[in-house]
């Protein structure tokens, strides 16, 4: 390869090298950062991030302007109409016409003229000033049928109208902004009753996760130890100090752990994306525990919780039931008000744009609206009987309530005690399967053991690491089921 050959091989690389960089650092940039998390830090990530979290954020944030919109309802409120009305040039005739012939017996004439002489005011007026009057009126009415009928034109109108009402009393109004308080504040306790459920799942998958890891590096340490025993088992058989049955026997446990191994490698990646799915991060994200499980299991204490003293007042469920039978309580209140009148002002003005020559609409109006419930066929009373019906209701499920959350308390105070008491059990046990394992192991080596002694003395330890691992669940999680009830998450 000559220089100039080199040269341009030496410029395409480089060439190749600029082009190529804006790309690579893309996908380095791309490339999600690893998230490390010890407990703590994994349960305050998913309060700020879990999905379910924010809608109930949400839901409190929509209760809160429920209630300004119950506010507004009893503030002035001030509307606005422009209207605009054609007749299409429709013209109004009217005429001051005789009307009906009405006749009247001369016995009538004389008693309707003698009453009206009678009166006080019509002293030194004759019966021929009456009859005179009477003349010149049926005249004037005769003249007026003979012109022609007079026209309006109705041309077109527009109207720009501004209204301002104000609720001055209403029974309904004070309570509908009550109810709405309490709403809120019932949103608020379940967006903590939802944060505790979050929290204790939280928790329970770092369990999980921690409890899958160390279960997959005593397989990994068994694995290797069985697949150390099977190369010496092969080297025993090679020599005649072994049968081909031990070496089959022993490849077999070997399979099968291998099996388990890649079976709890995927429930590992499970639990993680269990994991994630509450912090609110996507399926695959890398994430690192840095909490241990030895160091999470001494912090657990079930001894002290043992001793603590429960309160059902601060148990979120029993506040939320008790915040539903106020609600009920004013929602019959509520009802009870519709038998109350209620009282309304008004002011509107009106400004005409367009108008016709026959318009009597004022320019102001203002006036007050009483409305006064009088008479329902017993349907108001049927509405609050019902809603008397349901406040009770409430309060007996309150009482139910209280009920099962003390005996969940004895319940989750007997479930820690039985936990506490298997896991010093299993921690002797798998002391003792350990110790075995180790003695028919040596034993193996040096011939005075059996294949089949080994396997067994294997599986054994290995189901007595799995009894642990599950103790150290179970006192872990009633821990925290006692926790979740007493509100100390």
């Amino acid at each position: 390869m000559n220089a100039t050959m080199i040269s341009t091989l030496r410029k395409t690389i480089v060439t190749l090298v600029l082009a190529a960089a804006p790309l690579l650092f893309a996908v380095a940039q791309e490339s999600p950062a690893e998230l490390t998390l010890s407990l703590e830090e994994a349960v305050d990530y998913a309060i700020s991030y879990n999905k379910s979290l924010k809608n109930a954020r949400l839901e409190v944030e929509r209760s809160r302007r429920s209630i300004w919109e119950s506010i507004a309802q009893g503030l002035p409120q001030l509307d606005g109409a422009l209207d605009y009305m054609t007749y299409f040039n429709y013209e109004l005739a009217f005429s001051f016409g005789p009307g009906e012939d009405v006749s009247f017996t001369e016995e009538q004439l004389m008693e309707a003229m003698n009453t009206t002489l009678s009166q006080p005011q019509f002293q030194g007026v004759t019966p021929q000033d009456i009859l005179a009057h009477q003349a010149g009126n049926f005249y004037d009415a005769q003249l007026q049928s003979m012109l022609p009928p007079s026209t309006i034109l109705m041309s077109d109108q527009s109207t720009a109208k501004l209204q301002v009402s104000q609720l001055i009393f209403s029974g309904q109004y004070f309570v509908g902004i009550q109810t709405a308080k309490l709403a809120r504040e019932i949103s608020e306790q379940n967006l903590e009753f939802n944060e505790l459920n979050i929290k204790e799942s939280v928790i329970n998958s770092y369990y999980l996760v921690l409890i899958t890891e160390e279960s997959l590096a005593i397989l990994r340490q068994n694995l290797g130890n069985m697949e150390e025993t099977l190369d010496q088992t092969r080297t025993m058989y090679q020599t005649g100090m072994a049968e081909k049955t031990d070496v089959d026997q022993i490849r077999v446990t070997v399979s099968q752990l291998e099996n388990s191994m890649r079976s709890l490698e995927r429930n590992l990646e499970l639990n993680y994306n269990m994991l994630r799915f509450q912090l609110g991060l996507e399926a695959g994200e890398p994430v690192n525990l840095i909490d241990d499980l030895e160091s999470l299991f001494l912090k657990v204490e079930p001894e002290s919780v043992l001793a603590m003293p429960f309160s059902v007042e601060n148990n979120v469920s029993f506040q939320i039931m008790k915040t539903q039978e106020e609600i009920n309580k004013k929602l019959m209140s509520l009802e009870q008000w519709n038998f109350a009148p209620t009282l309304a002002g008004f002011y509107t003005y009106n400004a005409k744009i367009l108008t016709t020559g026959f318009d009597m609409n004022p320019n102001h109006l203002a006036g007050f609206t009483l409305s006064v419930p009088i008479f329902s066929s017993g349907m108001r009373k049927a509405r609050v009987d019902q809603a008397r019906i349901d406040y009770d209701m409430a309060r007996i499920s309150r009482d139910i309530l209280e009920d099962q959350l003390a005996l969940q308390e004895k319940q989750f105070r007997y479930n820690l005690q039985s936990a506490l008491e298997n896991y010093f059990t299993q921690q002797e046990n798998v002391e003792v399967a350990q110790s075995v394992y180790d003695s028919y192991r040596m034993k193996y080596e040096q011939g005075m053991a059996s294949s089949l002694d080994l396997t067994q003395a294997n599986s054994n330890y290995l189901d007595a690491e799995s009894n642990y691992l599950t103790a150290m669940m179970e006192v872990m999680n009633a821990r925290l089921q006692l926790d979740k009830l007493m509100n100390n998450l």
